[in-house]
């Protein structure tokens, strides 16, 4: 048997790839704008938690997660739907929480 080289081994798609670069795309984004208006000013929001924006983007990128496993387990419908409340969901989360 011959040991697989590279990314051989890993189910890489264009799904994948696109989440990957999303998700870096996000940091990337979060490292500029902390950069440009350091501090990121922490406040409270509905839960009563003082947040900053890192804290505000984890907790919408663990919400979105957990929805789509929730997506896949109980609906039928394409998966598309989720990403698109996973956005909403997120601005929710940057504007309230």
């Amino acid at each position: 048997m011959q040991t697989p080289s590279g990314f051989g081994w890993m189910a890489w798609t264009w799904q994948t790839a696109v989440f990957w670069l999303v998700i870096a795309a996000l940091l990337l984004a979060m490292g500029l704008w902390e950069r440009r208006k350091p501090g990121g000013s922490p406040r409270r929001g509905i839960l009563g938690l003082s947040t900053t924006r890192g804290d505000r983007l984890f907790v919408s990128l663990l919400a979105a997660a957990y929805l789509h496993l929730l997506w896949l387990a109980l609906s039928e419908w394409p998966l598309v739907w989720a990403t698109l409340l996973s956005g909403l969901l997120a601005v929710f989360v940057f504007r309230k929480v």
